[in-house]
């Protein structure tokens, strides 16, 4: 099974950092990394801040390592790291994960 897996981190140094780290470890084929704003509740009020989010690209049986790795790097004490299921995709695409996951 592929999954996407969705983190927020403070700025793109920490996204870049962490997404390396994945993908010299092959526990993601591919990293998005793109600026968002982010609102929600924080210690009982709505805050709001710049953040970076990532989309990664890989397999639903690397999730328990890479959010492993994902914690080890982190600077929030509550990051997001979501686990989304790939139903259906290009298998061409699909394929090519299994190729650079299983180098």
């Amino acid at each position: 099974m592929y999954i996407f897996v969705y983190i927020t981190s403070s700025n793109i140094d920490e996204a870049k950092k962490i997404a390396k780290s994945l993908l010299e470890k092959k526990l993601a084929a591919c990293v998005n990394i793109f600026p968002i704003t982010s609102l929600f509740w924080w210690e009982g009020k709505i805050d709001e801040c710049n953040e970076v989010a990532m989309i990664v690209k890989t397999k639903a049986d690397r999730f328990k390592e890479l959010k492993s790795e994902v914690l080890a790097l982190h600077s929030y004490t509550t990051p997001c790291i979501c686990a989304i299921p790939i139903e259906e995709g290009l298998r061409k695409f699909l394929d090519w994960i299994d190729e650079v996951i299983e180098e």
